[in-house]
This record gives structure tokens, C-alpha cells and sequence, in this order.
């Protein structure tokens, strides 16, 4: 099993949980949310919605680019709460260090950089891997 593959399916978990707790546990995201954002409840319920659906799209091969874009644009348009969090230095329902908040902000890059590399790079010889 080449090393694209492992990471894929581990980005599909990843997702299909975190959205999963998106309706576990929709308390927790509202606190994220800016107070500017409307209709939270509904969005929190569909960005969960869109991690479970991209999370099992890049496993499906038809399904695998458009489910790297989605996610992407997931990513991007969640980061405006993540950074909301950062400057409140708490998440509500969380124990979390102010610092550690700042420090999940580069974690969108990353996780951009995952979701490209395992739906969106080209195709290569991964036998070296």
C-alpha cells in the first residue's frame, strides 16, 4: 500500500469524524462561532454534513477531486471561526491554552496541504514512497 493511499483513507477519518461531532456535539462549535455569522446552528450542521460527505468522497475515485475541493474550500471558509477562537483565547466547552489556539491556525495550511496531496497532486510513481 503506497503512502498517498494510507494518508488518504487516515484524511477520510479524520473528516468523517470531525463531522460526526458536528451533531455529537453542535454546543461546542457554536461557541466558535462569530457573532456576525448567521443562522450558526444550520451552518454548524452543514459543514458537518460536508466533512462526512468529503471525508467518504476521497475514497470514492469519481468522487475524489471534487471531494479535495470541497474540503478545501471547507477549510477555508471554517477558518474565519478558528481565528474568532483565537482571539476570544478560549473555546468554549474546552480547556485549551490560548496558545494552543493560535497554534491550530496553522493547522488549516497542513491540513489543506493533506487535502491536496491525496486528491488533487498528480499522479507519479509512488513505488519509492
Amino acid at each position: 500500500m503506497n503512502r498517498r493511499l494510507v494518508f488518504r483513507i487516515l484524511l477520510a477519518a479524520f473528516f468523517v469524524v470531525a463531522g460526526a461531532n458536528h451533531f455529537r456535539t453542535p454546543a461546542a462549535y457554536l461557541g466558535m462561532m462569530p457573532s456576525w455569522v448567521p443562522s450558526p446552528l444550520t451552518l454548524i450542521y452543514v459543514s458537518g454534513a460536508a466533512e462526512i460527505l468529503g471525508g467518504i468522497g476521497v475514497c470514492v475515485p469519481f468522487a475524489r477531486k471534487f471531494s479535495g475541493w470541497g474540503l478545501i474550500a471547507l477549510l477555508v471558509a471554517v477558518f474565519p471561526a478558528n481565528l474568532h477562537v483565537a482571539f476570544q483565547g478560549h473555546m468554549p466547552g474546552f480547556d485549551f491554552s490560548p496558545l494552543v489556539l493560535w497554534l491550530r491556525l496553522p493547522f488549516q495550511v497542513v491540513a489543506i496541504g493533506w487535502v491536496w496531496w491525496t486528491t488533487l497532486a498528480p499522479a507519479r510513481n509512488e513505488t519509492l514512497d
